[in-house]
């Protein structure tokens, strides 16, 4: 099994940052991507940034430039630095992680149990 764990969220005023680390255990043979989304109350949950194994890197439109996503492979460990936030980053950040657990199989995806992140004045 792999388990997720992440950590970092919390409150903030607009403009402020926020890093967000996510740590994968368990049986790992390879990480293939990781990734973060969110939620927000009333809202879809949306893919906000991922990385591969490769350091290949996406962005949602909104986060660009602001968000930076980083993965530490050796400690299976994957971090988002959110600067000058705004309001509406508040949500429930999930990690989420393509891991698979032998040689002989490929992928799943694996989720955490979130954190949440406020940004107000």
């Amino acid at each position: 099994q792999v388990r997720l764990v992440e950590s970092g969220g919390g409150s903030v005023q607009p403009g402020g940052s926020l890093r967000l680390s996510c740590a994968a255990s368990g049986t790992i043979f390879k990480i293939y991507n990781m990734g973060w989304s969110r939620q927000a109350p009333g809202n879809q949950r949306e893919l906000v940034a991922s990385i591969d194994s490769g350091g290949n890197t996406n962005y949602e439109d909104s986060v660009k430039g602001r968000f930076t996503i980083s993965i530490d492979n050796a400690k299976n460990t994957m971090h988002l630095q959110m600067n000058n936030l705004k309001p509406e980053d508040t949500a429930i950040y999930y990690c989420n992680a393509g891991v698979a657990t032998t040689s002989s199989y490929g992928p799943m995806i694996y989720w955490g149990q979130g954190t949440q992140v406020a940004v107000s004045s």
